[in-house]
This record gives structure tokens, sequence and C-alpha cells, in this order.
């Protein structure tokens, strides 16, 4: 992850200041008339990142997502289509107060635990200021995913291989492993579809091996995040999706995924679901799937 990412991303999480600049303005010619809610799709759910600003609530009930959730511990602002769940999180130190937990405890039933502590631009926590808080995160008796790393997760000796012994010694409970995956420079450079889903494949696997524990791949898409590398563009972030969901319908410890995002990110709008109101190739590929 690249310092410009970090700090975008923390400005608008922490507040949606920059959901103007991020593009998504309006939500006029979002589909007003669903098809019936089909059964679930087999596999793991299929799901989306997003945070409040105009016209996401409209987005998040055309997409046909199965479950959301906002890098927070509640959904002020977004209404949860029906047949969609939202999952809150514990984002870091901003988040360990009782009135953001009893927040958690009152809007899902499944607790994401910190986003991206080995990163100074996220949360930004030491492993052992992290095991000290765990206990709080246990306490709201809600299935409970560790702290998503950015990178490295499968790392013998790294942040997430340090917390989970740490929490293993302790006898803390984590019910499964949240998972970030990005597009690494080297495989930009010389894009395919197929080397890019593989290199997915093999992380979560390593990952699963690494731990024993299901998953859930909580970002994913074709971002780079190093200066001067574009994201890949609309049609090829579709056809990597499409790719990607089928691989991970063969992967039976992964229970969900979401997309990385629904409205656009400065960093990589080319990521999309929806800009300016208007569904992309990108979301339009997000809805065959769910």
């Amino acid at each position: 992850m690249s310092v410009a990412r970090g700090l975008t991303r923390r400005a608008l999480l922490a507040g949606g200041v920059a959901v103007a600049a991020a593009g998504f303005i309006g939500c006029g010619t979002a589909s007003s008339q669903q098809p019936p809610r089909r059964p679930p799709p087999p596999g793991p759910l299929p799901g989306v990142g997003l945070w409040q600003g105009p016209g996401v609530s409209a987005g998040l009930t055309d997409s046909g997502a199965r479950w959301y959730y906002t890098w927070t511990p509640d959904h002020e602002g977004v209404d949860t289509p029906n047949g969609c769940e939202f999952v809150p999180m514990i984002w870091g130190r901003r988040d360990l107060t009782d009135d953001a937990l009893r927040r958690a405890q009152a809007s899902g039933t499944v607790l994401l635990g910190f986003n991206e502590p080995d990163v100074a631009t996220q949360a930004d926590m030491s492993v052992e200021d992290a095991l000290a808080a765990w206990p709080r995160l246990q306490q709201t008796g809600l299935v409970l995913g560790a702290p998503a790393v950015a990178t490295d997760a499968s790392a013998p000796g790294g942040w997430l291989d340090r917390f989970m012994v740490g929490a293993r010694s302790r006898g803390y409970r984590v019910d499964f492993i949240p998972v970030h995956w990005y597009l690494a420079p080297r495989l930009r450079r010389s894009f395919s579809t197929a080397a890019a889903v593989d290199d997915l494949r093999r992380y979560l696997d390593a990952v699963h091996d690494r731990y024993g524990l299901p998953l859930w791949l909580t970002e994913f898409s074709l971002i780079t995040y190093e200066p001067g590398i574009d994201a890949m563009q609309p049609r090829v972030q579709a056809e990597f999706l499409a790719a990607a969901a089928l691989m991970m319908m063969t992967l039976p410890y992964l229970q969900r995924w979401a997309w990385f995002s629904l409205p656009p990110w400065p960093e990589g709008p080319e990521t999309a679901l929806y800009t300016d109101g208007r569904v992309t190739a990108v979301g339009e590929q997000f809805r065959q799937i769910s």
C-alpha cells in the first residue's frame, strides 16, 4: 500500500469528506425495478465495500450484493436492502470505545477486526496493542474476524502471524481470517487475467494453509497502489472479477468475498460498480454474479 493510498482512505473512511472527489454524485439512473431476489449463489457470498454518500444505497440495492461493510461499527446513511447483510468493523483505536462496541453489537452478528494495523496510515497498531485490545472485541459475543493486514498475511513472523501466535497462547478467539489482495506491480507490467487469478488463489491457499481457519477476502481488485501506475480499465476489471469469482467457488475454506469498491475510489475509479449513479461494466458483471 502506498502512503498516498492510506492518507486518502483514512480521510474518506473517517468522515466521508472526500466522497464528492471520488465522483459518486447521483443515483438517478440506477435500476429502480428489481427482479425477485434469487437464492444466494453457490460458494462464497459476494459482497462489497462502500462508504456513505449520495446514491450509495440505491447502488447497493441494484448490485444484488449479499453483504457489505463500511469500515465502521454501523451503516449510518446507508440502507440495507432485503437479502443483504451488514457486517460491522472495529477499524482501530478510534473504535475502541464502549459506544462503538455497542453500535457494532446492534448492527450485525459478525465483527471484523482492525483494518490494516500493519500500515502507519491505517489502524497502525503494534501486535501487542492489538492483543491487549482483543478481549474487548471478544466480549461483544459476535463471530470474530482477525485483524486484516495489508500484505503478507501468510508470512512466518509477519504481523498477522505474530498476532495469531499471541492470540492462541492467550486462549483468545479468532473465528476467521480476513484477507486483502491487490494487483502486484510485477503482474501489472505484463498483465493477464489468468496470472492475476492464479496469484490470488495462491495467496488465499497460503493464508489458509498457515492458520487452518476459514477466510474472508474483504478487499480485492486490480488496483496496484504504485505511483504512476493506473488501475486496469473497467472492462479488464470486469473480466478479472468474473474469472476470480469462478475460481473462488472452488475454495471450500473461503466463506465470503467483497469487491473494492461500490463507489469510485480516487486512486482506482476504474474498479467502481457505480459511477455518477450509473452501473459500470464492473457493476454489470457483479450483478450477474450476485
